[in-house]
């Protein structure tokens, strides 16, 4: 289905990198430079982070299968010829029930009040729900231009498609719905150019070359939390916590060392696997993607520690970021 369907008009040694964006500049629709942030939210697992990554083009947010996987609020920057979108990936708002979760929905809702444009994540393969309609409620006394976003659409036939977009239009007075595919790329393009529509006009809000400003000790413990969070048995994802206590530089070689934090003992014997064959599958999955973003050889130095029950103690919270 093509178009859009509208309803209304550490310690760290290194210089941190900028990394450019690879995707050809695309003109707006008017001769406005227009610049400004939209975030994508939805329920956990609605794809809002493949699609970020989609389209910044270079992968800044992590993705898993298991629910609530992102944690931290990743800003990738899109440039185009006379606009910039800075695109800002949220943890999904859920019913929290760990101290961790209320941090988490208050992060989601503090970006909802600053950003310009909200696009509101519905998975075409799951039908519309409580949690879709919670949020949609959530979204009434909001100043931002309010967007659907139906994801996944390369799972569901036409059909199913049709019958779901009239679910999701139903939900809320949305100032425009656009389905999508992060996967195979349809009409990923067509929602970037929604998403610049609604901007404000404005000057240029980053330099050309940078392509997120999430510091690169941040984006190497999730591509770290990310390798551990596969092939875990289900109750861990949430459990997993990564910090990079300290990077370094010797010539061609940057040296991380990591740890890896979990809240019961039974949960470190399951990360280290048996004979550590386990943690050497995520140390060497992690650094290949760690090799891949800083562009150089990386040794990685990983540990697993015990802090118990820390998603709900506020100390231990502090001390992993959140």
């Amino acid at each position: 289905m093509g178009g859009t369907v509208s309803s209304r008009t550490g310690k760290s040694e290194r210089k941190p990198r900028t990394h450019r964006h690879r995707e050809a500049a695309r003109v707006t629709q008017d001769d406005v430079y227009r610049a400004g942030f939209a975030c994508f939210v939805g329920r956990p697992n609605a794809g809002k982070s493949t699609l970020t990554n989609a389209i910044i083009g270079q992968k800044i947010a992590i993705t898993s299968n298991k629910p609530q996987t992102t944690r931290h609020v990743i800003r990738g920057i899109v440039h185009r010829e006379n606009a910039q979108l800075v695109l800002v990936d949220t943890p999904g708002l859920h019913r929290p029930r760990t101290l961790l979760g209320e941090r988490l929905n208050d992060l989601v809702r503090e970006v909802w009040s600053e950003t310009d444009v909200i696009g509101v994540c519905f998975p075409a393969d799951e039908p519309v729900g409580r949690g879709d309609r919670f949020i949609s409620s959530e979204l009434a006394e909001l100043k931002a231009t309010v967007i659907a976003v139906v994801t996944k659409v390369d799972l569901v036939d036409p059909g199913t498609l049709a019958k779901h977009l009239l679910a999701v239009s139903e939900l809320y007075d949305f100032a425009e719905i656009v389905p999508v595919s992060a996967v195979s790329g349809h009409q990923v393009q067509t929602l970037v150019d929604v998403l610049v529509k609604h901007l404000p006009e404005s000057p240029q809000l980053y330099p050309d070359d940078v392509l997120t400003d999430e510091p690169e000790q941040v984006l190497i413990a999730e591509l770290i939390r990310e390798a551990a969070l596969e092939g875990v048995r289900d109750e861990l994802p949430h459990s997993i916590a990564v910090l990079v206590e300290e990077m370094m530089v010797e010539g061609g070689l940057t040296k991380i060392y990591a740890d890896l934090y979990v809240e019961r003992d039974s949960q470190k014997s399951i990360v280290i696997g048996s004979r550590g064959v386990r943690l050497k599958e995520v140390g060497s999955h992690a650094r290949g993607e760690i090799e891949q973003l800083l562009g150089t050889r990386v040794y990685l130095d990983l540990h697993v520690r015990v802090a118990k029950e820390w998603q709900r103690d506020p100390r231990q919270l502090r001390k992993l970021g959140f």
